[in-house]
């Protein structure tokens, strides 16, 4: 299944417009980063997901290393759903960072990682967030199988329950190991 990166990249580059300077030290659901930290861990994965994409390699290390990330992540966050676009990024192996995976898989990571994140850049900033009904969909599958998942620690928190009348939304958040009533 092709899924549209589009929407949660529009979504987040719609974030990094309303932070400002004071808020990059500030927490975040995700305990290890500040929203500064945050930031720089979405430039790197956005460059690498866009590699995986396109098949090529080294990009990122020339284009994640310096400048403020809120001023860069607008064009590599466009570059990075148009190279999903193509059929044939989620066709066969590709890599991503150090892993070697299939490229659906990495697709669907690189779709988990933009919403997961554009929801605890919001929430750290007090800004809104809205995740649309197919990416919240493609996430809580995504999160429903990282779940039982074993190797899961490391990558996210202990599941957060949440009650079963949730959004999926919530559900899917309550997976990754955050609290979807979280408030800084």
């Amino acid at each position: 299944m092709i899924l549209d990166l589009g929407p949660p990249a529009r979504q987040m580059a719609r974030l990094l417009s309303g932070m400002t300077d004071d808020q990059l030290p500030a927490r975040t659901p995700c305990e290890a980063y500040t929203v500064r930290d945050l930031l720089d861990h979405v430039l790197d994965l956005t460059v690498a997901f866009r590699d995986a994409a396109t098949r090529t390699s080294g990009a990122a290390d020339s284009e994640s290393a310096a400048g403020d990330p809120r001023r860069r992540l607008p064009a590599l966050l466009d570059a990075l759903a148009a190279a999903w676009r193509d059929p044939a990024a989620w066709e066969g192996t590709t890599e991503a960072g150090p892993f070697t995976l299939p490229a659906a898989e990495a697709g669907q990571i690189a779709m988990n990682e933009l919403v997961i994140h554009g929801w605890d850049l919001a929430r750290a900033t007090g800004q809104p967030f809205e995740c649309d009904p197919r990416s919240a969909e493609a996430v809580f599958a995504f999160m429903s199988r990282s779940a039982a998942a074993e190797g899961r620690e490391g990558m996210f928190g202990p599941v957060v329950e949440v009650p079963a009348d949730a959004s999926l939304f919530d559900r899917a958040v309550g997976l990754s190991g955050r609290d979807p009533s979280w408030r800084p």
